[in-house]
């Protein structure tokens, strides 16, 4: 069954590629085409494999529909729950995560220019477009999920496609209980946290969990409060009436239009939020991020890569500094030690389950800030 299989694929790939060829030809020579893209793939499969049952040649225009219009072979992986992520390296070797741990797919594209066509048809719809000028580019799919490209010659053994699946549903604090991720003592110490609109700060590296988690301590916000959320791509999904939801933009083609987290954030701060949630602080908006904490805007929630709280707070005063506004050290410490209150870190574990770890209380200390130890797992 695999070699018919295998057959099938390879008989579709090539039927694929003499049905571009063909569309362009008539595009060129100024022919319309008459035919819908599913009729013209039925009327070559008939005629280019006709000695084929109708059982296999309607699998065989299947996969050329799929190939041609949709994600390609990855639509299979897709289409799976369990899978988090899909990270394909090169049109031969594709990988993806389940339950937190990557394994290897017996997933293939059928040419490098196969996985190529996929890319374009993932950034074309959002305006994005890659090539050797500019090799690299961020995207959402339309259900949310976030893509990362990579062309040669950056990616040296070939196209590198990354897909980060996004679940319309997530988790809530109860369920994180049941999970591990949180126990019932310190999701308690948590949501009175937020319920006292103390700033929260979420760490961890990546694949931890910390968008999961940030979108879970949202749940414990006042529905009465106005909710700003800003991101550079939209994942979180409050539950709170009043929200809104704003998303960074990259720079076009042409190097115009870009909008950064930045950006969006000093504009959040003339909306009259009551709370401000940022995905990720990952550059020169922490300044400003501390900058409103420290001018009324209590009950942030943010989250940041780092390996430890005390480390979170170190990178936040770096991306602070990178605001080259000539602020001294001390300046940004002071305001670090009295905008931050709060620090979670999340850990992955061998065998993919993610846990907070460490929950720690930011103070004032001799150095300028430090972190003290509220619940440790």
């Amino acid at each position: 069954m695999r070699g018919l299989e295998e057959h099938e694929r390879v008989v579709a790939g090539e039927l694929r590629e003499r049905l571009v060829e063909r569309r362009r030809a008539e595009a060129a020579a100024g022919k319309r085409t008459g035919s819908p893209l599913e009729v013209a793939v039925r009327e070559l499969v008939d005629e280019q494999a006709a000695v084929l049952s109708d059982e296999r040649r309607t699998r065989i225009g299947e996969l050329i529909l799929r190939d041609t219009v949709g994600l390609g072979p990855l639509e299979v992986l897709l289409a799976d729950p369990e899978v988090e992520e899909v990270m394909v390296n090169g049109h031969e070797r594709v990988y993806v995560e389940r339950r937190g741990r990557i394994e290897p797919t017996e997933v293939r594209f059928a040419s490098e220019q196969a996985l190529r066509d996929v890319i374009e048809r993932i950034l074309a719809p959002v305006g994005r477009r890659v090539d050797e000028l500019s090799p690299m580019a961020d995207a959402r799919l339309a259900d949310g999920s976030r893509v990362n490209v990579v062309l040669p010659p950056l990616a040296v053994d070939g196209p590198a496609l990354s897909v980060r699946r996004f679940t319309a549903v997530r988790p809530d604090p109860e369920r994180l209980v049941e999970t591990g991720t949180l126990t019932p003592e310190l999701a308690e110490l948590l949501r009175e946290a937020v319920g006292a609109r103390r700033s929260l700060l979420v760490c961890g590296g990546t694949g931890s969990g910390k968008t999961t988690l940030l979108n879970a301590l949202s749940s414990w916000i006042d529905p009465a409060d106005r909710v700003v959320t800003i991101e550079d791509a939209a994942e979180l999904r409050l539950r709170q009436p009043h929200v809104v939801r704003l998303e960074s933009r990259p720079a076009s083609v042409e190097g115009r239009g870009e909008v950064r987290i930045r950006d969006l954030l000093r504009n959040a701060l003339r909306m009259r939020p009551d709370r401000i949630v940022i995905g990720e602080v990952r550059g020169a908006e922490a300044l400003d991020l501390l900058t409103a904490l420290n001018t009324g805007h209590e009950g942030a929630l943010s989250t940041v890569h780092a390996n430890s709280p005390a480390d979170a707070l170190r990178r936040l005063e770096t991306l602070a500094l990178m605001a080259g506004v000539g602020l001294p050290h001390a300046a940004i410490r002071e305001q670090v030690a009295r905008g931050i209150g709060l620090v979670v870190h999340l850990a992955r574990g061998p065998a993919g389950e993610r846990r907070v770890t460490e929950l720690g209380e930011v103070v004032e200390a001799a150095a300028g800030v430090g972190v003290r130890e509220v619940w440790h797992r």
